[in-house]
């Protein structure tokens, strides 16, 4: 199975906030936006593995920046790093300045999904290979992430999270 690039699996998705989809102080709910990056993830992650996918995780979200009615918003995801059958999927959000058209980040976000076969059994993906230096820094972070919340679901013995280790070690 050949490596990918994270250019191979990149997603962009762009829209506008309705006036459905906005809490009393008319910005986009929090829940709205979840399912929009759920859904950019969700391409990212097949445009990676080819199979389907599914949600395995959501690892972090902040909510940084209110984004208001009318706004222009667009998430991008990108696999940042694959493992056996599961992705992490790096997913940043922007929006759009409605006078100016500058566009400053609004939101982040990291999801894992896991790429399954026809009955829902996990299967095996491609590797991920990094070429700029912003994703060798997610690539390795990635391997972090996953150790701690092995650890912490109890999977993994503190022990074994070396890359944990490595960041407490002189």
């Amino acid at each position: 199975m050949e490596a990918k690039s994270p250019s191979e699996s990149r997603t962009i998705l762009t829209d506008l906030v309705l006036p459905s989809e906005t809490n009393p102080l008319n910005n986009l709910f929090g829940g709205e936006l979840l399912a929009r990056m759920d859904r950019a993830a969700s391409i990212a992650a097949r445009r990676h593995s080819r199979r389907i996918v599914v949600t395995a995780s959501v690892n972090h979200v902040a909510f940084n920046k209110a984004i208001p009615l009318g706004s222009v918003v667009t998430v991008e995801a990108v696999v940042s790093r694959a493992f056996k059958s599961s992705m992490e999927i790096y997913i940043d959000v922007w929006v759009e300045d409605r006078e100016s058209g500058r566009r400053s980040k609004a939101n982040e976000a990291i999801y894992t999904f896991v790429a399954v076969d026809e009955t829902g059994t996990p299967i095996q993906i491609p590797a991920l290979e990094p070429e700029s230096e912003l994703e060798k820094q997610r690539y390795e972070a990635a391997l972090r992430r996953k150790q701690l919340s092995l650890v912490l679901a109890g999977k993994m013995k503190p022990k074994e999270a070396t890359e944990l280790k490595a960041l407490f070690e002189d």
